[in-house]
């Protein structure tokens, strides 16, 4: 008796997952049991919706170091964005007050140089800078993100944030002029495509008064690119009035 009820339940266990496996499921789909009779909470009313967003508007704004040495230790240190990136940081360094120069994130070969836009980069931005009668110490370069990411590219997620630290690093910097390099950089006044910087640049509202500024493609891509220089060049040199190339 006994083995003819196992064997029955055996056949019945057996059946019912030939059964399934012929529907197509051949796999769990959540490790812990799920009561499927359960009632789900309601949808929440419009006001009840509003007040959650109201609460997370509300949240307190991220406090950022109000000097310039402060926060550049700061965006160097465990608490920034790229500390979990597993890559290393490349300091801005330079001259501030004149002309900044903010870059999307370190070229290759910066992390070993020790300092941003080194190399063909680097020789690129100097012929540039000669142009318009400046050097590269005598101006203050910076980068959106201090690290390269292992993918060369700024992950959506990353870039709000790293765009609202950007404009707190312009406002302590005060430059005269801000020249953004890469499409990234555009993202720091809340731009989509730079357009509206134009050829000439704009003038932008800053803390410490008005700034021109202008956005030119990234400096790796102008190497790839030399027909995109020209373009460049002509969005730099109104900066500098009466400056010829």
């Amino acid at each position: 008796m006994g083995r003819e009820l196992a064997s029955d339940w055996q056949t019945g266990i057996a059946s019912a997952l030939d059964w399934w496996r012929e529907a197509g499921v051949d796999t769990l789909v959540e490790d812990a049991p799920r009561d499927w009779l359960a009632r789900t909470a309601p949808p929440k009313s419009p006001a009840a919706a509003e007040a959650a967003a109201d609460a997370v508007a509300a949240a307190p704004a991220e406090v950022l170091p109000d000097t310039l040495d402060a926060f550049v230790a700061w965006r160097l240190g465990p608490d920034a964005p790229e500390a979990g990136w597993m890559a290393p940081v490349v300091p801005p360094a330079g001259t501030p007050g004149g002309l900044m120069i903010l870059t999307d994130m370190p070229e290759e070969g910066d992390a070993d140089a020790g300092e941003l836009m080194s190399g063909r980069s680097g020789r690129l931005l100097d012929a540039m800078l000669a142009a318009i009668g400046e050097s590269r110490a005598g101006v203050y370069r910076a980068s959106l993100a201090t690290a390269r990411p292992v993918t060369g590219t700024i992950a959506g997620a990353d870039a709000a944030r790293l765009a609202r630290l950007a404009r707190h690093h312009v406002s302590l910097v005060a430059p005269q002029r801000l020249l953004l390099i890469g499409s990234a950089t555009k993202r720091v006044f809340d731009t989509t495509n730079g357009s509206e910087f134009g050829n000439a640049g704009c003038d932008i509202n800053q803390p410490g008064g008005n700034m021109e500024v202008v956005a030119i493609d990234a400096l790796r891509f102008l190497l790839e690119q030399p027909s995109a220089k020209a373009t460049a060049w002509n969005r730099i040199l109104p900066f500098y009035r009466g400056t010829s190339l």
